[in-house]
């Protein structure tokens, strides 16, 4: 590692007032609830390192914590309030947005022309795509991305269930991102998660299409349970959350063609099944 790593890694390491912040509010309801910290940590099935590291601000405390230790520590609302400064913590502010969206959308879809979208990812294979990253991104940044994204496919298994609908390329599944173990396991994921979701339909977009509808590049869509619409899309310098009804139409217009274009679900899963063997 060279000096300059080192110098990130470092600066990286250290609690931002927003952690600190929250980790003395934890100690201190813990404090005022006369609780040890491995009692704590047993009720809210994480290790006591963990809980020691989310009151020092070490870490990032996850949002089931954050609402499980307002719950046993009687913090009346103070823990949870805190979330939203947690979410600034975890992601880019240009994706903040659209995670807040994910997390109560009555429907989610996307097209995604690189990688396997987020919310299918398995852990090595995230872990692969941050230590590939450039520029290279130090250890702690990497570790907290990885949970962060972990943390968000929560999504998929929320009450209630959301409709999620994804088109991937087909050099989506023949990438070998980190190895083709790790690709292999993660196509093997894949396919559980369409054999078992009823939620989920992934649809694989052949390399061999004439016609397609995605070149403009991959975006992401969501409906809440209000009826709002929202894209997101990426672009140079950040993502972008989109609102307005024209541009979110457009997209869903976009959308449309791609399924139509790609293989059906059961295409998809044949194809996916297929090269996962190859690997």
């Amino acid at each position: 590692m060279t000096a300059n790593n080192k110098t990130s890694e470092t600066n990286a390491a250290q609690p931002s007032p927003a952690r600190l912040h929250v980790g003395e509010l934890l100690r201190n309801f813990r404090s005022r609830a006369g609780l040890t910290r491995q009692e704590v940590s047993e009720r809210l099935l994480v290790s006591e390192s963990t809980a020691g590291a989310y009151e020092r601000g070490e870490r990032i405390p996850t949002t089931s914590y954050l609402v499980d230790a307002d719950a046993f520590l009687d913090a009346r609302g103070a823990l949870k309030s805190c979330i939203p400064m947690m979410e600034e913590e975890k992601y880019p502010p240009t994706f903040v947005g659209w995670v807040r969206l994910e997390k109560k959308a009555a429907s989610i879809s996307a097209y995604e022309n690189m990688l396997v979208p987020g919310l299918l990812q398995t852990e090595e294979y995230i872990q692969a795509l941050y230590e590939v990253r450039i520029p290279q991104l130090p250890d702690v940044e990497i570790e907290k991305n990885v949970e962060a994204r972990i943390e968000r496919q929560g999504v998929l298994k929320r009450d209630p269930l959301p409709i999620v609908a994804y088109v991937i390329e087909e050099s989506v599944i023949q990438r070998p991102l980190g190895s083709r173990t790790v690709l292999r396991n993660q196509l093997l994921h894949v396919l559980e998660c369409m054999q078992t979701m009823h939620n989920l339909m992934v649809q694989v977009m052949p390399t061999e299409r004439l016609a397609h509808a995605g070149l403009q590049g991959s975006f992401a869509l969501a409906s809440t349970p209000e009826g709002r619409n929202w894209g997101y899309a990426d672009r140079p310098g950040g993502g972008t959350l989109i609102s307005k009804p024209q541009e979110v139409n457009q997209l869903t217009d976009r959308f449309g063609m791609l399924r139509a274009q790609a293989l059906t679900p059961w295409e998809s899963a044949e194809l996916i099944e297929r090269t996962a063997e190859r690997l």
